[in-house]
């Protein structure tokens, strides 16, 4: 057994499910390319006194679903997903898929009544709002590719990133979190962006291994009105198998009134899926200092040190604006200087220049303090 895949494993089990004797745990595979991990994740759940619970599948069988699909078929599925789903305690999503663009031919509909019918009932609603739940994506060859990386080189940095010491990261990113919580005016700049808007009262989550891995972001949520300006994201996004870049977005007291992209069509059907699709549900900053540049992947991406990301979609309960929808689209932009800059003010003060943060109480979370910080 390759020791990272055991320290992996228990990261999830004991860090990020801090799983008790007795729990059922709902192991969710996607792809093929993990089974080493996901029998070491089993083997631990049991060692821990808990009862796993394995579903295989993979995009390319997910697709073909998907197709032909009718609403009947998904609520179906959807109902019985439900009820399994209830009566877990834990969830464990671990994605190999081979090809990150399985989906990218499937009907917008058809994606439509699976992210309503689907998605949305099963996990928005009810794992994401009643579980203890930690999802990530295994280190595959097309994940490499897509970070310009040798597979062994990415592996490397995977397994670093993904076993980091995640009660320090705790640790640093609490003053953000606390200014973050007394922050009501919040202002964003930099190429193609001009933005204004209010988290007052929303309050304010840092993320550290127990939902996601990577992990490193403190998030709240705009007031669901408050947003005007112009945002353009300069990270690619892939949303049902399609690679989205250059999206721009214009506000108008908080909806989104204009959107441009490399497929504009495309994205305004997706930001037409519902009336909430077209305001914000969440607003982040990324501060993994290991992630520094982007890979088509959301879980690393939006996890960018120097980045920040503005969610169309659904809220989450932690961070309530009262946005609902169908969909919760992280999309990113970094302001790093090699990305092309740009500032954050909280209050009308300056806390972060160029993906760099300035403010006296956020030092801490540079990579170069982070990571002397968290070696002393």
């Amino acid at each position: 057994m390759d020791l990272r895949i055991s320290a992996l494993a228990t990261q999830l089990v004991q860090h990020s499910l801090q799983l008790r004797p007795g729990e059922k745990v709902y192991i969710d595979y996607f792809g093929n390319s993990a089974d080493a991990l996901i029998q070491e994740i089993i083997r631990q759940v049991y060692d821990a006194k808990g009862i796993p619970f394995l579903h295989c599948t993979n995009s390319k069988l997910l697709r073909e679903i998907l197709l032909n699909c009718n609403e009947d078929q998904i609520a179906l599925i959807s109902d019985m997903a439900l009820r399994e789903m209830k009566q877990m305690d834990c969830y464990i999503r671990v994605k190999s898929d081979d090809n990150v663009s399985e989906l990218a031919d499937v009907p917008t509909e058809k994606a439509q009544i699976y992210n309503q019918l689907f998605y949305s009932i099963v996990h928005l609603k009810e794992r994401v709002c009643n579980k203890k739940w930690v999802i990530l994506n295994y280190p595959t060859a097309n994940i490499a590719q897509s970070a310009c990386m040798s597979t062994t080189a990415f592996e490397d940095f995977y397994f670093k990133v993904c076993t980091l010491d995640y009660s320090h990261l705790h640790a640093v990113m609490a003053p953000l979190q606390s200014l973050m919580a007394k922050t009501d005016k919040v202002r964003i700049t930099g190429p193609g962006t001009d933005l204004t808007f209010s988290i007052k009262d929303i309050g304010a989550v840092s993320c550290y291994g127990r939902r996601n891995i990577p992990d490193g972001e403190v998030y709240s949520a705009p007031v669901k009105n408050s947003i005007n300006g112009i945002i353009s994201y300069n990270t690619p996004s892939v949303y049902n198998g399609y690679t989205f870049e250059n999206i721009s977005f214009e506000f108008k007291d908080g909806k989104i009134v204009k959107a441009t992209a490399n497929n504009t069509d495309l994205l305004n059907k997706i930001l037409d899926s519902d009336d909430g699709a077209r305001y914000i549900g969440e607003f982040s900053l990324g501060v993994n200092p290991f992630i520094t540049t982007p890979m088509k992947n959301t879980l690393f991406d939006e996890k960018i040190c120097g980045s920040f990301h503005l969610t169309p979609g659904s809220c989450y309960s932690a961070t309530p604006n009262e946005n609902n929808s169908i969909i919760h689209w992280d999309l990113v932009c970094i302001q790093t200087s090699d990305f092309g800059g740009g500032e954050i003010y909280f209050d009308g003060v300056l806390i972060r220049k160029n993906g760099i943060f300035v403010h006296p109480d956020l030092l801490n979370l540079n990579p170069e303090n982070f990571v002397t910080s968290s070696e002393d």
